[in-house]
């Protein structure tokens, strides 16, 4: 084989090797961004989730002691009505 020939094949193999080394690891790399954006994304979620849960636990709680409160209200407007009444 001529040297020429010899020199363009090694050339073209190197080549190669080098265009699926490099694309090889532009695809790790973007693996690697995807996964990162991803866990990040995932984080920011879960505490949405945490803060929305906590909301909805005092919501939750203020809803049972409203009955309560408005009992209290009523009672506390009946004793005022006697009250005045004997005062009246």
């Amino acid at each position: 084989m001529d040297t020429a020939i010899k020199v363009a094949l090694i050339t073209g193999t190197f080549g190669l090797i080098g265009s699926i080394l490099v694309a090889v690891v532009s695809a790790i790399t973007t693996k690697t961004a995807v996964t990162h954006k991803l866990e990040t994304a995932q984080a920011v979620t879960d505490t949405k989730i945490e803060e929305l849960t906590r909301e909805v636990r005092e919501h939750n709680e203020f809803a049972k002691r409203m009955p309560v409160l408005e009992e209290k209200i009523s009672v506390a407007n009946h004793r005022i009505d006697d009250l005045e009444k004997k005062g009246a």
